[in-house]
Protein backbone atom coordinates (compact mmCIF):
# COMPACT_ATOMS: atom_id res chain seq x y z
CA UNK A 1 0.00 0.00 0.00
CA UNK A 2 1.52 3.57 -0.93
CA UNK A 3 2.22 5.88 1.90
CA UNK A 4 0.11 8.79 1.36
CA UNK A 5 2.73 12.22 1.89
CA UNK A 6 2.42 15.20 4.24
CA UNK A 7 1.27 17.76 1.50
CA UNK A 8 -1.61 15.66 0.61
CA UNK A 9 -3.49 16.65 3.88
CA UNK A 10 -2.37 20.48 4.02
CA UNK A 11 -5.92 21.63 4.86
CA UNK A 12 -6.50 24.28 7.68
CA UNK A 13 -7.23 21.91 10.87
CA UNK A 14 -5.96 23.28 13.54
CA UNK A 15 -8.19 21.16 15.95
CA UNK A 16 -5.65 18.25 17.72
CA UNK A 17 -7.48 15.67 15.95
CA UNK A 18 -6.16 17.37 12.77
CA UNK A 19 -2.79 18.00 13.66
CA UNK A 20 -1.98 14.92 14.83
CA UNK A 21 -3.52 13.36 11.54
CA UNK A 22 -0.76 15.50 9.90
CA UNK A 23 2.31 14.53 11.35
CA UNK A 24 0.85 10.76 11.39
CA UNK A 25 0.30 11.30 7.10
CA UNK A 26 4.11 13.02 7.34
CA UNK A 27 6.61 10.22 6.24
CA UNK A 28 9.23 12.35 4.03
CA UNK A 29 8.63 15.66 4.66
CA UNK A 30 9.21 16.01 8.09
CA UNK A 31 12.57 17.77 9.64
CA UNK A 32 14.18 14.84 9.19
CA UNK A 33 13.95 12.51 6.41
CA UNK A 34 13.16 9.02 7.57
CA UNK A 35 17.09 8.14 5.92
CA UNK A 36 18.14 10.70 8.38
CA UNK A 37 16.67 9.13 11.30
CA UNK A 38 17.80 5.55 10.34
CA UNK A 39 21.60 7.05 9.84
CA UNK A 40 21.34 8.98 13.65
CA UNK A 41 19.92 5.80 14.97
CA UNK A 42 23.12 3.87 13.39
CA UNK A 43 25.37 6.50 14.42
CA UNK A 44 24.42 6.22 17.82
CA UNK A 45 24.86 2.72 18.32
CA UNK A 46 28.27 2.70 17.12
CA UNK A 47 29.08 5.87 19.06
CA UNK A 48 27.94 5.32 22.26
CA UNK A 49 29.80 2.46 24.55
CA UNK A 50 27.89 0.05 26.09
CA UNK A 51 29.11 -2.93 26.83
CA UNK A 52 26.53 -5.99 28.94
CA UNK A 53 27.89 -9.15 30.47
CA UNK A 54 27.04 -11.92 32.26
CA UNK A 55 28.24 -12.72 35.56
CA UNK A 56 27.56 -14.43 38.35
CA UNK A 57 25.39 -12.76 41.33
CA UNK A 58 28.49 -12.92 43.42
CA UNK A 59 30.08 -10.31 41.00
CA UNK A 60 26.95 -8.24 41.74
CA UNK A 61 28.20 -5.10 43.27
CA UNK A 62 25.22 -3.18 45.64
CA UNK A 63 22.90 -5.83 45.50
CA UNK A 64 22.51 -9.08 47.44
CA UNK A 65 20.97 -11.94 48.60
CA UNK A 66 18.54 -10.44 51.80
CA UNK A 67 19.25 -12.29 55.19
CA UNK A 68 16.75 -14.58 56.03
CA UNK A 69 14.17 -14.15 53.27
CA UNK A 70 17.14 -14.43 50.37
CA UNK A 71 15.32 -11.77 48.31
CA UNK A 72 17.70 -10.16 45.78
CA UNK A 73 17.93 -6.50 46.85
CA UNK A 74 19.27 -3.42 46.13
CA UNK A 75 22.12 -2.20 49.13
CA UNK A 76 19.53 1.39 48.86
CA UNK A 77 16.50 -0.56 49.29
CA UNK A 78 15.52 1.39 46.03
CA UNK A 79 15.21 0.47 42.23
CA UNK A 80 13.66 -2.89 42.86
CA UNK A 81 13.69 -6.18 44.03
CA UNK A 82 13.31 -10.08 43.19
CA UNK A 83 11.25 -11.78 45.43
CA UNK A 84 9.06 -14.73 45.40
CA UNK A 85 5.13 -14.68 44.78
CA UNK A 86 2.48 -17.15 45.71
CA UNK A 87 -0.69 -17.41 43.56
CA UNK A 88 -4.24 -18.65 43.62
CA UNK A 89 -6.01 -18.55 40.35
CA UNK A 90 -9.05 -19.99 38.63
CA UNK A 91 -7.87 -18.96 35.31
CA UNK A 92 -6.57 -21.66 32.94
CA UNK A 93 -5.81 -25.41 33.88
CA UNK A 94 -2.52 -24.37 36.59
CA UNK A 95 -4.67 -23.07 39.72
CA UNK A 96 -1.81 -22.23 41.95
CA UNK A 97 2.20 -22.06 42.04
CA UNK A 98 5.02 -19.91 43.37
CA UNK A 99 7.58 -17.87 41.68
CA UNK A 100 10.13 -15.28 41.39
CA UNK A 101 8.51 -11.62 40.39
CA UNK A 102 10.17 -8.08 40.08
CA UNK A 103 8.45 -5.94 42.80
CA UNK A 104 8.91 -2.17 42.01
CA UNK A 105 6.76 0.18 43.97
CA UNK A 106 8.07 3.51 42.08
CA UNK A 107 6.57 4.70 39.50
CA UNK A 108 8.59 5.83 36.89
CA UNK A 109 7.97 8.70 34.09
CA UNK A 110 7.15 7.75 30.22
CA UNK A 111 7.49 10.83 27.88
CA UNK A 112 7.44 12.14 24.45
CA UNK A 113 7.73 15.68 24.29
CA UNK A 114 5.72 17.39 20.91
CA UNK A 115 6.52 20.45 19.27
CA UNK A 116 5.16 22.50 15.95
CA UNK A 117 8.15 22.35 13.26
CA UNK A 118 7.21 24.48 9.90
CA UNK A 119 3.49 23.28 10.85
CA UNK A 120 3.80 19.43 11.60
CA UNK A 121 4.02 17.91 15.06
CA UNK A 122 7.17 16.45 15.90
CA UNK A 123 8.02 13.89 18.55
CA UNK A 124 11.62 14.47 20.50
CA UNK A 125 12.70 11.08 20.70
CA UNK A 126 15.75 9.14 22.30
CA UNK A 127 18.89 6.96 21.12
CA UNK A 128 18.77 4.77 24.33
CA UNK A 129 20.47 1.52 24.95
CA UNK A 130 19.71 -0.82 27.53
CA UNK A 131 22.03 -3.56 29.36
CA UNK A 132 18.67 -5.87 28.18
CA UNK A 133 18.44 -4.94 24.54
CA UNK A 134 19.35 -7.40 22.15
CA UNK A 135 21.12 -4.03 19.36
CA UNK A 136 21.95 -1.75 21.68
CA UNK A 137 20.01 1.62 21.29
CA UNK A 138 17.07 1.39 20.28
CA UNK A 139 14.33 5.20 19.81
CA UNK A 140 12.61 5.29 22.88
CA UNK A 141 10.76 8.43 24.81
CA UNK A 142 12.25 12.02 25.38
CA UNK A 143 12.26 10.58 28.87
CA UNK A 144 12.54 7.25 30.26
CA UNK A 145 13.33 6.94 34.02
CA UNK A 146 12.65 5.33 37.33
CA UNK A 147 12.03 7.58 40.46
CA UNK A 148 15.18 6.37 41.97
CA UNK A 149 16.90 7.30 38.29
CA UNK A 150 15.57 10.69 38.50
CA UNK A 151 15.94 11.56 42.22
CA UNK A 152 19.86 10.45 41.37
CA UNK A 153 19.65 7.63 44.11
CA UNK A 154 22.89 6.58 41.88
CA UNK A 155 24.46 9.45 42.24
CA UNK A 156 24.55 10.08 38.18
CA UNK A 157 23.63 12.73 35.81
CA UNK A 158 20.60 14.34 35.87
CA UNK A 159 17.44 13.16 33.14
CA UNK A 160 17.87 15.28 30.15
CA UNK A 161 14.05 17.16 29.00
CA UNK A 162 12.90 15.73 33.31
CA UNK A 163 11.37 19.29 33.86
CA UNK A 164 9.31 18.97 31.35
CA UNK A 165 7.19 16.62 32.52
CA UNK A 166 7.68 17.40 36.48
CA UNK A 167 6.62 21.34 35.78
CA UNK A 168 3.59 20.64 33.51
CA UNK A 169 2.75 24.77 33.47
CA UNK A 170 5.84 24.79 30.45
CA UNK A 171 3.44 22.93 28.15
CA UNK A 172 0.15 21.61 27.24
CA UNK A 173 -0.50 17.92 28.38
CA UNK A 174 -1.98 15.66 25.72
CA UNK A 175 -2.32 12.48 28.08
CA UNK A 176 -1.47 11.75 31.72
CA UNK A 177 -2.55 8.05 32.60
CA UNK A 178 -0.93 5.47 34.35
CA UNK A 179 -0.11 2.33 33.55
CA UNK A 180 0.67 -1.11 33.58
CA UNK A 181 3.67 -3.46 32.47
CA UNK A 182 4.16 -7.24 32.17
CA UNK A 183 2.19 -8.77 35.03
CA UNK A 184 3.83 -12.19 34.94
CA UNK A 185 6.98 -10.64 36.03
CA UNK A 186 6.07 -7.27 37.61
CA UNK A 187 4.24 -7.41 41.17
CA UNK A 188 1.98 -4.37 40.22
CA UNK A 189 4.18 -1.83 38.48
CA UNK A 190 2.83 0.77 36.76
CA UNK A 191 4.74 3.99 34.81
CA UNK A 192 3.45 7.49 34.43
CA UNK A 193 2.73 7.32 30.41
CA UNK A 194 2.76 11.34 29.16
CA UNK A 195 2.50 13.79 26.38
CA UNK A 196 3.60 17.23 26.69
CA UNK A 197 3.24 19.82 23.89
CA UNK A 198 5.46 22.54 23.80
CA UNK A 199 5.74 25.86 22.21
CA UNK A 200 9.00 27.41 22.30
CA UNK A 201 11.83 25.89 20.29
CA UNK A 202 14.05 22.70 21.93
CA UNK A 203 17.27 21.91 20.99
CA UNK A 204 17.82 18.10 20.30
CA UNK A 205 20.66 16.80 21.80
CA UNK A 206 23.25 14.28 19.92
CA UNK A 207 21.29 11.20 21.36
CA UNK A 208 17.71 12.71 20.61
CA UNK A 209 16.28 13.48 17.47
CA UNK A 210 12.59 15.07 16.02
CA UNK A 211 10.44 12.10 14.46
CA UNK A 212 6.72 12.69 13.29
CA UNK A 213 4.36 10.08 14.50
CA UNK A 214 4.66 8.98 10.30
CA UNK A 215 7.85 8.29 10.64
CA UNK A 216 7.39 6.47 13.73
CA UNK A 217 4.59 4.10 12.37
CA UNK A 218 6.85 3.41 9.54
CA UNK A 219 9.91 2.35 12.14
CA UNK A 220 7.38 0.35 14.14
CA UNK A 221 7.63 -2.05 11.51
CA UNK A 222 11.33 -2.78 11.55
CA UNK A 223 12.83 -5.60 13.83
CA UNK A 224 13.81 -4.38 17.53
CA UNK A 225 14.23 -0.39 16.40
CA UNK A 226 11.36 1.11 18.17
CA UNK A 227 11.35 0.24 22.15
CA UNK A 228 8.58 -1.18 24.32
CA UNK A 229 8.36 2.35 26.10
CA UNK A 230 7.76 4.52 23.40
CA UNK A 231 5.00 2.23 22.05
CA UNK A 232 2.83 2.47 25.46
CA UNK A 233 3.33 6.07 24.80
CA UNK A 234 2.15 5.93 21.40
CA UNK A 235 -1.11 4.16 22.60
CA UNK A 236 -1.85 6.58 24.90
CA UNK A 237 -1.80 9.14 22.01
CA UNK A 238 -5.51 10.88 21.81
CA UNK A 239 -7.41 10.14 19.21
CA UNK A 240 -7.16 7.22 15.93
CA UNK A 241 -6.02 9.61 13.35
CA UNK A 242 -9.01 9.49 11.24
CA UNK A 243 -8.05 10.63 7.95
CA UNK A 244 -4.71 10.45 8.11
CA UNK A 245 -4.05 8.09 5.35
CA UNK A 246 -5.88 10.17 2.93
CA UNK A 247 -7.39 7.44 -0.03
CA UNK A 248 -8.04 4.12 1.21
CA UNK A 249 -8.68 0.58 0.23
CA UNK A 250 -11.50 -1.50 1.95
CA UNK A 251 -9.10 -2.90 5.16
CA UNK A 252 -7.98 0.98 5.56
CA UNK A 253 -11.49 2.37 5.38
CA UNK A 254 -12.85 -0.06 7.95
CA UNK A 255 -9.87 0.85 10.27
CA UNK A 256 -10.71 4.78 9.86
CA UNK A 257 -14.50 3.35 10.67
CA UNK A 258 -13.36 1.76 13.54
CA UNK A 259 -11.74 4.91 15.17
CA UNK A 260 -15.10 6.64 14.30
CA UNK A 261 -17.02 6.78 17.83
CA UNK A 262 -20.21 7.37 15.16
CA UNK A 263 -20.00 3.97 13.98
CA UNK A 264 -20.81 1.34 15.62
CA UNK A 265 -19.51 -1.70 16.40
CA UNK A 266 -20.67 -5.54 17.30
CA UNK A 267 -21.16 -4.04 21.00
CA UNK A 268 -22.21 -1.09 22.58
CA UNK A 269 -20.03 0.89 24.91
CA UNK A 270 -21.92 0.09 28.35
CA UNK A 271 -22.39 -3.33 26.66
CA UNK A 272 -18.29 -3.72 26.27
CA UNK A 273 -17.58 -2.44 29.85
CA UNK A 274 -19.90 -4.89 31.58
CA UNK A 275 -18.16 -7.59 29.68
CA UNK A 276 -15.65 -6.11 31.39
CA UNK A 277 -17.22 -6.20 34.63
CA UNK A 278 -18.08 -9.38 34.41
CA UNK A 279 -14.78 -10.98 33.52
CA UNK A 280 -13.19 -8.87 36.44
CA UNK A 281 -15.94 -10.61 39.16
CA UNK A 282 -15.68 -13.55 37.59
CA UNK A 283 -12.31 -14.50 37.74
CA UNK A 284 -10.74 -15.41 41.21
CA UNK A 285 -7.25 -14.08 41.84
CA UNK A 286 -5.11 -13.71 45.30
CA UNK A 287 -1.85 -13.82 45.56
CA UNK A 288 0.79 -13.08 48.10
CA UNK A 289 4.37 -12.14 48.57
CA UNK A 290 7.38 -14.06 49.75
CA UNK A 291 10.57 -14.50 50.61
CA UNK A 292 12.79 -15.85 47.52
CA UNK A 293 13.36 -18.88 49.39
CA UNK A 294 9.85 -19.97 49.74
CA UNK A 295 9.59 -20.08 46.13
CA UNK A 296 8.96 -23.73 44.99
CA UNK A 297 9.89 -25.64 42.12
CA UNK A 298 12.91 -23.41 41.13
CA UNK A 299 16.59 -23.31 41.86
CA UNK A 300 18.88 -20.87 42.24
CA UNK A 301 22.90 -22.04 41.33
CA UNK A 302 25.86 -19.35 41.29
CA UNK A 303 25.13 -17.74 38.26
CA UNK A 304 20.84 -17.92 37.35
CA UNK A 305 17.48 -18.86 39.10
CA UNK A 306 15.17 -21.09 36.63
CA UNK A 307 12.44 -23.00 36.62
CA UNK A 308 13.08 -26.61 37.40
CA UNK A 309 12.16 -27.55 33.84
CA UNK A 310 14.01 -24.36 32.49
CA UNK A 311 10.09 -22.75 31.45
CA UNK A 312 9.20 -19.36 31.76
CA UNK A 313 12.04 -17.40 32.48
CA UNK A 314 15.27 -17.12 34.65
CA UNK A 315 17.16 -14.89 37.16
CA UNK A 316 20.35 -13.47 35.60
CA UNK A 317 22.63 -10.66 36.36
CA UNK A 318 25.30 -8.44 34.53
CA UNK A 319 27.69 -6.25 34.26
CA UNK A 320 27.76 -2.83 32.51
CA UNK A 321 29.90 -0.36 31.22
CA UNK A 322 27.86 2.54 29.23
CA UNK A 323 29.40 6.47 28.09
CA UNK A 324 25.75 7.71 27.25
CA UNK A 325 23.98 7.13 30.32
CA UNK A 326 23.63 8.75 33.70
CA UNK A 327 26.11 6.33 35.52
CA UNK A 328 28.98 4.89 33.71
CA UNK A 329 28.53 1.42 35.25
CA UNK A 330 26.54 -0.74 37.63
CA UNK A 331 25.80 -4.07 38.32
CA UNK A 332 22.28 -5.27 38.46
CA UNK A 333 19.80 -8.74 38.16
CA UNK A 334 17.65 -9.08 34.93
CA UNK A 335 14.69 -11.74 33.87
CA UNK A 336 15.46 -13.68 30.74
CA UNK A 337 12.64 -15.31 29.03
CA UNK A 338 13.24 -18.90 27.76
CA UNK A 339 12.30 -17.93 24.31
CA UNK A 340 10.88 -15.54 21.52
CA UNK A 341 7.25 -14.72 22.37
CA UNK A 342 4.37 -15.20 20.51
CA UNK A 343 1.88 -12.08 20.51
CA UNK A 344 -1.02 -11.60 17.77
CA UNK A 345 -4.25 -9.14 17.23
CA UNK A 346 -6.86 -11.15 15.42
CA UNK A 347 -9.27 -8.53 13.23
CA UNK A 348 -12.28 -8.60 11.45
CA UNK A 349 -14.51 -6.66 9.34
CA UNK A 350 -18.01 -6.35 10.29
CA UNK A 351 -20.33 -4.08 8.41
CA UNK A 352 -17.21 -2.02 7.11
CA UNK A 353 -15.90 -1.37 10.26
CA UNK A 354 -12.64 -3.79 12.07
CA UNK A 355 -13.15 -5.10 15.43
CA UNK A 356 -10.23 -6.56 17.10
CA UNK A 357 -10.06 -9.72 19.79
CA UNK A 358 -9.15 -9.03 22.85
CA UNK A 359 -9.15 -11.07 25.89
CA UNK A 360 -9.69 -10.73 28.97
CA UNK A 361 -6.09 -12.15 30.11
CA UNK A 362 -4.91 -12.44 34.54
CA UNK A 363 -1.78 -12.26 35.52
CA UNK A 364 -0.73 -11.88 39.17
CA UNK A 365 0.95 -9.03 39.06
CA UNK A 366 -1.83 -6.95 37.34
CA UNK A 367 -3.62 -4.57 40.40
CA UNK A 368 -6.92 -5.62 39.11
CA UNK A 369 -8.08 -9.15 38.72
CA UNK A 370 -7.88 -8.65 34.66
CA UNK A 371 -6.67 -6.50 32.10
CA UNK A 372 -7.68 -6.64 28.34
CA UNK A 373 -4.35 -8.77 26.38
CA UNK A 374 -4.04 -9.44 22.35
CA UNK A 375 -5.93 -12.68 20.90
CA UNK A 376 -2.58 -14.41 21.86
CA UNK A 377 0.01 -13.56 24.06
CA UNK A 378 2.49 -16.96 24.96
CA UNK A 379 5.97 -17.74 24.39
CA UNK A 380 5.78 -21.24 22.61
CA UNK A 381 8.76 -22.70 24.26
CA UNK A 382 6.22 -22.95 27.68
CA UNK A 383 3.98 -25.35 25.86
CA UNK A 384 6.37 -27.94 24.25
CA UNK A 385 5.64 -31.14 24.76
CA UNK A 386 2.38 -30.34 26.72
CA UNK A 387 -1.20 -31.96 25.01
CA UNK A 388 -2.92 -29.86 22.39
CA UNK A 389 -5.88 -28.94 24.92
CA UNK A 390 -3.66 -26.84 27.02
CA UNK A 391 -2.27 -24.55 24.21
CA UNK A 392 -3.21 -21.34 24.22
CA UNK A 393 -6.30 -20.17 22.65
CA UNK A 394 -5.78 -19.57 18.99
CA UNK A 395 -1.93 -20.74 19.31
CA UNK A 396 -2.56 -23.12 16.50
CA UNK A 397 -4.49 -20.57 14.16
CA UNK A 398 -1.81 -18.01 14.82
CA UNK A 399 0.77 -20.58 13.44
CA UNK A 400 -0.66 -21.57 10.48
CA UNK A 401 -2.25 -18.14 9.29
CA UNK A 402 -2.06 -17.62 5.73
CA UNK A 403 0.39 -14.72 5.12
CA UNK A 404 -2.37 -13.22 2.66
CA UNK A 405 -3.97 -12.57 6.45
CA UNK A 406 -0.96 -10.59 8.31
CA UNK A 407 -1.37 -7.31 8.04
CA UNK A 408 1.56 -6.81 10.28
CA UNK A 409 4.47 -8.53 11.27
CA UNK A 410 7.67 -7.86 13.28
CA UNK A 411 9.90 -8.81 16.15
CA UNK A 412 9.69 -6.39 18.89
CA UNK A 413 11.61 -5.89 21.96
CA UNK A 414 10.43 -5.72 25.80
CA UNK A 415 11.90 -3.33 28.31
CA UNK A 416 15.65 -3.78 27.88
CA UNK A 417 15.87 -2.54 31.64
CA UNK A 418 14.81 -5.58 33.58
CA UNK A 419 14.79 -7.86 30.93
CA UNK A 420 17.45 -9.44 28.88
CA UNK A 421 16.79 -10.05 25.29
CA UNK A 422 12.98 -10.26 25.65
CA UNK A 423 11.45 -10.43 22.64
CA UNK A 424 8.26 -11.17 21.11
CA UNK A 425 6.79 -11.52 17.22
CA UNK A 426 4.16 -9.07 16.67
CA UNK A 427 1.39 -9.97 14.62
CA UNK A 428 -1.72 -8.35 13.40
CA UNK A 429 -4.08 -11.10 11.25
CA UNK A 430 -6.99 -10.41 9.25
CA UNK A 431 -9.55 -13.33 9.95
CA UNK A 432 -12.65 -13.72 7.74
CA UNK A 433 -15.91 -12.10 8.80
CA UNK A 434 -17.40 -15.39 10.14
CA UNK A 435 -14.43 -16.62 11.84
CA UNK A 436 -15.60 -19.24 14.57
CA UNK A 437 -14.05 -17.69 17.74
CA UNK A 438 -16.02 -20.49 19.38
CA UNK A 439 -18.15 -17.40 22.23
CA UNK A 440 -15.24 -18.21 24.54
CA UNK A 441 -16.46 -16.13 27.35
CA UNK A 442 -13.00 -14.35 27.99
CA UNK A 443 -12.81 -13.32 24.82
CA UNK A 444 -14.84 -10.40 23.07
CA UNK A 445 -14.71 -8.31 19.97
CA UNK A 446 -13.94 -4.22 20.16
CA UNK A 447 -13.69 -1.53 17.90
CA UNK A 448 -10.28 0.38 18.22
CA UNK A 449 -12.74 3.91 19.43
CA UNK A 450 -13.30 1.40 22.32
CA UNK A 451 -9.64 0.61 23.14
CA UNK A 452 -9.00 4.41 22.50
CA UNK A 453 -11.31 5.01 25.21
CA UNK A 454 -9.94 2.15 27.34
CA UNK A 455 -6.30 3.84 26.81
CA UNK A 456 -7.44 7.26 28.78
CA UNK A 457 -7.65 4.89 31.96
CA UNK A 458 -5.50 3.24 34.30
CA UNK A 459 -5.64 -1.14 34.58
CA UNK A 460 -7.91 -1.66 31.15
CA UNK A 461 -5.55 -2.72 28.51
CA UNK A 462 -2.01 -4.39 28.72
CA UNK A 463 0.87 -3.16 27.40
CA UNK A 464 1.17 -6.04 24.75
CA UNK A 465 -2.07 -5.00 23.61
CA UNK A 466 -1.35 -1.28 23.52
CA UNK A 467 1.66 -2.13 21.61
CA UNK A 468 -0.63 -3.96 18.95
CA UNK A 469 -2.69 -0.41 18.93
CA UNK A 470 0.44 1.86 18.46
CA UNK A 471 0.82 -0.55 15.51
CA UNK A 472 -2.68 -1.09 14.28
CA UNK A 473 -2.83 2.93 14.03
CA UNK A 474 0.13 2.95 12.25
CA UNK A 475 -1.01 0.57 9.15
CA UNK A 476 -0.84 2.34 6.34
Amino acid sequence: MATVEGPVLRVPDDTLTGRLALSASTVDGGVNSLADIRSWLARRRASQLHHVERIPFSGLRSWRFEEGSADLCHDSHKFFRIQGLRVHSDYRHVRQWTQPIINQPEIGILGILIRDIDGVPHCLMQAKAEPGNVNGAQISPTVQATRSNYLRVHAGNTVPYLEYFQNLQSGSVLADVLQSEQGAWFYRKRNRNMIVEVDGPVEAGDDFCWVTLGQLHVLLGEDNTVNMDTRTVLACMPGGFEGALGDQDEFMSALVSSCDPARGGLRTRTEAMSWITSREAQHDVRTELLGLNEVREWRRTEDVIRHEEDRFFRVMAVSVRADSREVAGWTQPLIEPVGVGSIALLVKRVAGVLHALVSARVEPGYRSTIELAPTLQCIPANYAGLPRELHPPFLDYVHDRDPRQVWFDAELSEEGGRFYHARNRYQIIEAPEDFPDGDRPDFQWLTLHQLNSLLMHSNYVNVQARTLVACLRGLR
